[in-house]
């Protein structure tokens, strides 16, 4: 049995919606896993589950070897780090550490000994004196993680912890749970709707889209091998080009290019699917294209444009590159690298 066992978990609200259907997962002691997914998908649900916030409708739940169904959230040993920080406003630093640790009556030189440990492993001992309000948003986090690591508890669970700060905040945050993680080696579950911060946060991914987990698995699996349109357009950015095609006794058939050889023995309608990255310049590729836009990101350049039957259509190139509106193009795919799913089902199928 895994560290954390999550079988066939079905969560059922009262008014007959089904946020969370049968998940089953398992996560190995000191993995980070990543809940990823559109909001409303069920991903916070799901945590919440293994939280105790949440009452589990079907399925159960093992941590540690121990069903926790139906035990307290305080007696299972977790700890949850939330998006508004959670932070009591009118303790300062130290007494927001050392609340938990006081509740569970636990000896004052120890909890001196854990909020000073973990206000030094956070960088926040000059604060420790500070209210929350002068605090800035990152400073705040830390405490919230502090709060989290002075209990030592068996999972860190993260409800979209940086979803509060800006875009360079984010990435420095995001950099420091990643760190933090590895040095504390604590069990950890992170739910975010951001693709990008899954991607470099994750040991493994769990995809959710309408409370199913559609594909569980490293990034790089995920990102190499999407099992349905959903993934595919969800996992990388820029977002999969998809374009609408036919299968017929192995050739693939698409208003603009076609492809012989098709490893598949499907015949009907399909979704081709096309990362940006895969498509480069030629002199004589097999797709035609027109473009309309192009985004200079420095090192990068993406492209916008038409091809016959598909716009916003979209391939990356070197930020060198010069590229001008309304120039004609022709692409070629890098290394065959395309995805070909069913168009009724979005199942990957070549």
């Amino acid at each position: 049995m895994s560290f954390l066992d999550i079988k066939k978990v079905t969560k059922i609200y009262p008014n007959g919606i089904k946020a969370v259907h049968e998940a089953s997962l398992s996560i190995e002691k000191g993995e980070f896993m990543v809940f990823v997914g559109p909001s409303g998908c069920g991903k916070s649900t799901l945590l919440r589950m293994v939280a105790g916030l949440e009452d589990i409708t079907e399925g159960d739940i093992n941590l540690d070897g121990n069903l926790i169904n139906k035990v307290d959230p305080s007696e299972r040993d977790v700890a949850m780090v939330f998006q508004n920080y959670a932070l009591y406003p009118h303790m300062n630093v130290y007494n927001n550490l050392a609340y938990g640790l006081k509740n569970r009556g636990i000896d004052k030189n120890e909890i001196e000994n854990k909020v000073n440990e973990a206000a030094k492993l956070l960088q926040i001992s000059d604060f420790l004196k500070r209210k929350p309000s002068m605090l800035s948003g990152g400073q705040r986090q830390r405490v919230a993680m502090g709060r989290a690591i002075v209990r030592n508890p068996k999972i860190f669970l993260f409800d979209e912890p940086l979803s509060n700060l800006d875009a360079k905040l984010r990435i420095q945050m995001r950099l420091e749970i990643k760190k933090l993680q590895q040095k504390v080696g604590v069990t950890s579950i992170f739910v975010t709707h951001d693709q990008v911060e899954a991607m470099t946060l994750a040991d493994r991914l769990a995809v959710i889209n309408n409370g199913i987990i559609e594909q569980l698995g490293t990034p790089i699996e995920i990102y190499n091998n999407p099992k349905s349109v959903f993934v595919a357009g969800f996992i990388g950015s820029p977002q999969m080009n998809f374009v609408n095609g036919k299968l017929d006794n192995k050739k693939l058939k698409t208003e603009s290019f076609e492809i012989q050889n098709i490893n598949s023995d499907y015949n009907g309608d399909v979704l081709v699917g096309i990362r940006p990255e895969h498509l480069t310049k030629s002199e004589s590729g097999m797709i035609n294209f027109s473009v309309d836009l192009v985004e200079q990101l420095g090192s990068d350049n993406l492209v916008y444009g038409e091809i016959k039957g598909k716009k916003d259509f979209c391939f990356r190139c070197s930020g060198n590159e010069i590229v001008k509106k309304d120039e004609k193009l022709s692409l070629n795919l890098e290394n065959n690298n395309y995805y070909i799913f069913e168009k009724n089902s979005g199942k990957r199928i070549a």
